[in-house]
């Protein structure tokens, strides 16, 4: 992801809601109750960790049993003193006392609650980077420092890797045409980040690296399921005897895609990775966040969104306004030459669409405007309205391409572009003739998108052509 352009905006639930999932969430509601549970003068060592004697009641405290018991509590233990619940008192250096941040789960607001949350996300993320605790230890030097050497592990390029997964995982969860809050399977957001775009197919060493990047995610989701960032369906177990029985290099059957893990992000999740990616300088818009702004901030802020966050960002600014007044707002903030003024146009006829019948007087307005003149007919035409005055050929050439500028902005060179431009040529065939001659900043630009779409050649060369005059007069 490149942080120079912004991210698809999400929908967020509300705090309040977002802060009990977090109170919730198994490792920051165990942290909170052994932070609780040991009181001022619990004894730890040197390190700050809970003293081994105490280790069986702790784990009582949270009704945990069995192999991973002491395990868990540990690493509640850890998450607790990394944001605060519980700080070592300085002077004896061996005991414990609650931390400040404690009384915020239970006093503070919702805001505060997910504070707290996001700094036991980072102590988890990063503590998800680190190789097994086994590693660190064959690694070490007599001084006690780790040699990283020794590891085959580089802790940046680890960290940087984890971070670009989550990325990819957040933009797959935003983009409408992505799985929404369905799972995503680990082999796709593994091969994310090592198969290249323009790969055909993956040569069977990348498919070995896609491989090991899953068995490292396989065991960085397991870590980062219980602080509530995710919901994860693990790798199959028993694919690896499947695995080792059969050779290296079976395929995935489709059919079976879940057993190689599925992913998903949970609202918290998809809360907390937006609050990384600001801190990191990413523009991660949400849903919502326009609609104290004016019709200007909301017709260009939501220019890039995709239709149904548009629209969702949309209704949320009408709710605040009247509709007549909105009207007036949207088609006064629509009005301009720029570059983004067709497009803006557009998300304003789709902003009146919404309004409904309310917004007739405010539209029957800017009837003879120049600029809004024709979205003002095509707006009043679609309403069912029978009065509505003929537009002039140089108005219909004009918002024709207007219309397309705007297409081109919101969509690229897309497949319905593509028919628009044909249509437009069948429909009048000295179109280009016409055209070029058309007063609007972006005509030259939209004749040569022109040409680069239409699939007749002769058409298009027209297309071409006109794009030349239309700007030899501009710029004349």
């Amino acid at each position: 992801m490149s942080d120079s352009s912004p991210l698809p905006p999400v929908r967020l639930h509300p705090e309040a809601e977002l802060a009990r999932d977090a109170l919730s969430t198994p490792l920051l509601s165990r942290a909170a109750r052994l932070a609780r549970w040991a009181g001022p003068g619990a004894r730890v060592d040197a390190g700050g960790r809970l003293t081994e004697e105490l280790l069986p009641a702790a784990a009582e405290e949270l009704g945990l049993t069995g192999d991973d018991a002491a395990a868990d509590v540990a690493d509640a233990w850890r998450v607790a003193l990394d944001i605060g619940l519980l700080e070592v008192v300085d002077e004896q250096a061996d005991t414990v006392t609650p931390g400040e941040d404690l009384a915020l789960l239970t006093g503070g607001s919702p805001h505060d609650v997910l504070g707290v949350w996001l700094g036991a996300l980072e102590s988890v993320i990063a503590d998800a980077a680190v190789p097994d605790l086994d590693g660190l230890i064959d690694a070490m030097d007599e001084g006690g420092a780790v040699d990283f050497s020794k590891l085959d592990w580089d802790p940046e390029g680890e960290a940087a890797f984890l971070d670009g997964v989550l990325g990819n995982l957040y933009l797959l969860t935003a983009s409408e045409d992505g799985p929404g809050d369905g799972p995503v399977p680990l082999p796709a957001l593994a091969a994310s980040m090592i198969v290249p775009g323009d790969m055909g197919e993956p040569t069977n060493d990348v498919l070995e690296q896609v491989s090991d990047a899953m068995m490292r995610l396989d065991d960085q989701f397991r870590l980062l399921e219980p602080i509530g960032l995710v919901t994860y369906r693990p790798v199959d177990e028993a694919l690896m005897t499947e695995t080792d029985e059969e050779g290296a290099g079976t395929s995935v059957d489709e059919t079976d895609v879940s057993r190689y893990g599925m992913v998903s992000l949970t609202p918290l999740g998809l809360y907390g990775l937006r609050a990384r990616l600001l801190e990191s300088g990413f523009e991660a818009p949400s849903v919502g966040e326009l609609s104290d702004k004016g019709a200007d901030v909301l017709l260009d802020g939501s220019a890039g969104y995709g239709p149904r966050a548009a629209r969702a960002e949309t209704e949320q600014w009408l709710e605040r306004r009247e509709p007549l007044d909105a009207a007036r707002e949207l088609l006064a903030a629509a009005r301009g030459t720029d570059p983004g003024a067709p497009l803006r146009r557009l998300r304003c006829q789709e902003a009146l669409s919404l309004v409904g019948a309310l917004a007739e007087p405010a539209v029957r307005e800017v009837l003879d405007d120049p600029e809004l003149g024709g979205l003002a007919r095509v707006w009043l035409s679609e309403l069912g309205a029978t009065d509505v005055p003929a537009p002039s050929e140089d108005l219909v050439f004009w918002l024709t391409i207007d219309t397309v500028a705007a297409q081109l902005a919101a969509e690229g060179n897309s497949a319905e572009l593509q028919a628009l431009v044909e249509g437009l040529a069948a429909q009048h065939s000295g179109f280009f003739a016409a055209a070029w001659r058309v007063g609007h900043p972006a005509t030259p630009d939209v004749l040569e998108a022109m040409g680069r779409l239409h699939p007749d050649k002769r058409i298009a060369k027209e297309a071409r052509k006109a794009a030349f005059k239309a700007r030899s007069q501009q710029n004349g």
